[in-house]
C-alpha cells in the first residue's frame, strides 16, 4: 500500500472519529434541551392535546371524576361523564390518568380557550339549572348559581339561602342530569 494511500486511510479514521465524538456530544445537548423545553410546558397544554379523550381526574375535594375531556380554558375543563357534566378547576386537580403524550402550547389554543372560569360559570347561572358545587375542602352545596363575579360565584342553597363560593375554593361543578 503506498503511502498516500496510508494517510488518506489514516485521515478517514480520524475524521470518522471525529463524527462520532460530535454525534456523542449532540445527543447529550440536545437531551438537555429537551429537558430545558419540557419545563415550559403546562397540566393545561398537556390537556388541551387530550380533548376528545377519556381521561381521569383526581380532583381535591371531588376524588376522581371521569369522562370525555370536551374543553380546556384558562384555568378549567369541562367534562362529559356518564350522568352530567363537569366544569373542573384546573388549580384542584391532584392527578390526571388517560392524558396524552403530546402538548399543546398556549399560542396555538383558539380564542375561545381564553375564556376564563367565570365565563363557564356565567352561562350555568344563566340556564339557572341546579347543580353541585364541590369546594376543595370537602364542602359540598346543591345550588342554583344566581351571579358571577371576578373572583367568585353567588349560589342560592337549601331553603333560598345565599352563598357565596370563592374560584379559589372551588374543586368542580357538576351538573345535576343531562
Amino acid at each position: 500500500m503506498p503511502w498516500e494511500e496510508e494517510l488518506f486511510a489514516l485521515l478517514d479514521d480520524l475524521e470518522q472519529q471525529a463524527d462520532a465524538l460530535y454525534d456523542v456530544e449532540r445527543a447529550a445537548e440536545l437531551a438537555d434541551r429537551s429537558r430545558a423545553a419540557y419545563r415550559e410546558v403546562t397540566l393545561a397544554s398537556r390537556l388541551m392535546a387530550s380533548v376528545g379523550t377519556d381521561v381521569r381526574l383526581e380532583v381535591a375535594g371531588a376524588g376522581p371524576i371521569a369522562g370525555v375531556l370536551e374543553r380546556v380554558a384558562d384555568g378549567w375543563c369541562l367534562l362529559n361523564g356518564v350522568a352530567q357534566d363537569w366544569v373542573v378547576c384546573l388549580p384542584a386537580v391532584t392527578a390526571v390518568y388517560g392524558a396524552s403524550e403530546r402538548s399543546v402550547p398556549e399560542p396555538a389554543w383558539s380564542p375561545t380557550a381564553r375564556l376564563s372560569l367565570g365565563s363557564a360559570l356565567r352561562r350555568l347561572a344563566d340556564a339557572g339549572e341546579r347543580c353541585v358545587l364541590r369546594l376543595r375542602a370537602g364542602t359540598t352545596y346543591d345550588a342554583v348559581l344566581r351571579r358571577v363575579g371576578a373572583d367568585f360565584v353567588e349560589a342560592t342553597v337549601g331553603e333560598g339561602r345565599q352563598v357565596l363560593v370563592a374560584f379559589d375554593g372551588l374543586a368542580a361543578v357538576q351538573s345535576r342530569d343531562r
